[in-house]
């Protein structure tokens, strides 16, 4: 909700401070503006984080830890990609709202729609009302902190035994080493998706 939140006033709150009526007197084309605003954004939400494991790491060899490399490299991997997928989407709402305001509140309909997808409970209620075990499974998937989060629990539970029988179709689709891939492409895909057909918005409408 940070990354989103932040991301959202990115375009809105530069279209209400009148900073496009300074861009276009610049030498600056839109898209080195749009995608380097997007850049700067990701790296100052990604680099607390990594610098947080840099120090983690730093610690644990000055007190001689057997270090879980590979565990390390998967979870910087998948916050990596979990915050440019909601920088996108958050790019993409800025450059639909008018306005700062309009934008936070998209975001938080957003994050709480995503939120409401990511109860298993409300997965279970889908079943019982016949909805198709793999099409619940599917809409779960399609969500990007789910993604997260059953990732996330992988290299602990291999098995996914804490997601109960979804975790049979899951694995039966994907195996492990497949769903770690998806987990690590899908969300920087949507992502990018997101953030392009801003992109393609922001073009074509009028800056002020």
């Amino acid at each position: 909700v940070f990354v989103l939140v932040t991301t959202v006033r990115s375009v809105a709150g530069d279209r209400e401070a009148g900073v496009f009526e300074y861009l276009l007197s610049l030498p600056i084309s839109l898209s080195a503006w749009y995608w380097g605003k997007m850049l700067g954004r990701f790296l100052m939400v990604f680099m607390p984080v990594f610098l947080a494991m840099i120090g983690a790491i730093v610690w644990g060899v000055v007190k001689g830890a057997d270090l879980p490399w590979t565990m390390l490299l998967y979870y910087s991997g998948l916050l990596m990609v979990l915050a440019w997928c909601f920088l996108g989407i958050g790019m993409l709402i800025s450059t639909i709202a008018r306005s700062s305001d309009v934008a936070q509140g998209a975001a938080f309909v957003v994050w709480l729609t995503l939120l409401l997808f990511l109860d298993l409970i409300l997965l279970g209620i889908m079943i019982r009302e016949q909805l198709p075990p793999e099409s619940a499974v599917a809409i779960a998937l399609a969500n990007p902190m789910q993604v997260f989060r059953t990732a996330s629990m992988m290299l602990f539970d291999p098995q996914l035994v804490l997601l109960g029988p979804s975790a049979y179709v899951i694995l039966d689709s994907f195996g492990q080493t497949g769903y770690i891939l998806y987990a690590l492409v899908y969300p920087v895909l949507l992502g990018t998706v997101c953030a392009g057909i801003g992109y393609m918005i922001f073009r074509r409408t009028d800056l002020p």
